[in-house]
């Protein structure tokens, strides 16, 4: 029977202190697995900017996940412009789209007090944390958008909050084969997460 070892990393704390590691983590196991796609998470852009630089235009194709339009306030986006433009600079794509495990269904829960099946998935997937949901999330998404191919190994990087703590290879699928996606590598995660 074959097996593969790799080093996962555990933070002791969830959060942004943990980006730049999260970062150096991902990229070297897309190096190593000749991972073509990192799918990245990034609310103000500033981590994504950061990915694209330390891949100095070389590498993975970067598509960096916003929050959605109104995501924190009507028709408020949160990606600031010179973000946008370093991103875009080093090769990135941006998707900006309703959340995947939250959208019109969180709508539901606002006005009629009651959780949906999308918000059930993600409440359960953040038993591994939230960056691991988080990373399932922008998978999907980036997958229904034509940015990632559905069916192919990739690196998702994803956070508590701000930043990055999670990363992990993932199989990704679209929205509508959920259930096929696959987390194949835990590479990077916090131990203890809010």
């Amino acid at each position: 029977m074959s097996e593969r070892c790799i080093q996962c990393t555990y933070y002791e704390q969830a959060g942004p202190a943990n980006t730049e590691r999260t970062l150096e983590v991902a990229v070297r196991r897309a190096s190593e697995l000749g991972v073509q796609h990192i799918a990245v998470a990034t609310t103000t852009g500033a981590t994504a900017a950061k990915l694209v630089s330390l891949l100095g235009g070389k590498g993975p194709h970067v598509v960096a996940v916003t929050h959605s339009i109104g995501f924190t306030a009507p028709n408020a986006q949160e990606l600031l412009p010179e973000h946008r433009e370093a991103i875009l600079q080093g090769g990135g794509d941006i998707l900006t789209c309703q959340h995947a495990l939250g959208g019109v269904n969180r709508a539901v829960r606002r006005k009629l007090g009651t959780y949906q099946l999308d918000e059930i998935i993600a409440f359960t997937l953040r038993n591994f944390g939230q960056g691991m949901k988080v990373a399932c999330e922008i998978t999907i998404m980036a997958a229904d958008a034509g940015l990632i191919p559905a069916g192919e190994e990739i690196i998702a990087i994803g956070g508590s909050g701000r930043g990055a703590d999670t990363a992990a290879v993932i199989l990704s699928a679209n929205a509508q084969d959920f259930f096929d996606l696959r987390v194949l590598e835990i590479l990077c995660k916090p131990r203890a997460w809010r």
